[in-house]
């Protein structure tokens, strides 16, 4: 189980990044549309909202992914939990979230795994 616990914490680190990237494209995208909008009071301010409120929102969560990831491969307890409450709100993201946030929790709730992430006792 070691090998998929590395398997999933590099994925989320891959896809964390790739969120990064997205969430700076969806705040180019939306700043241009306000661009076009013009002086359009509504969809102007709709569209600024969104332009700053919905990268925010995916770059955190790209970021949160990272250091979970990061938490993962060097077998960090808080990581553990983490990455299962970011894999199953990645169950809602279909189909590929839907694939990773499953072999997540998957990964993460086995026995073997859970001995992994226990601290030993001294």
């Amino acid at each position: 189980m070691k090998k998929h616990v590395t398997v999933v914490g590099a994925i989320h680190i891959g896809f964390g990044i790739l969120g990064l990237i997205g969430a700076l494209g969806l705040f180019f995208a939306l700043s241009f549309a306000k661009g076009v909008v013009g002086d359009e009071e509504i969809p102007s301010m709709l569209l600024g909202f969104l332009s700053l409120s919905l990268p925010i929102l995916s770059g955190f969560m790209a970021i949160v992914g990272i250091a979970g990831g990061i938490g993962l491969l060097s077998f960090q307890v808080w990581a553990r939990y983490l990455i299962i409450v970011i894999a199953a709100l990645e169950c809602l993201l279909i189909p590929v979230g839907t694939l990773l946030g499953v072999y997540s929790i998957w990964v993460l709730l086995q026995d073997e795994t859970i001995r992994l992430f226990t601290p030993a006792k001294t």
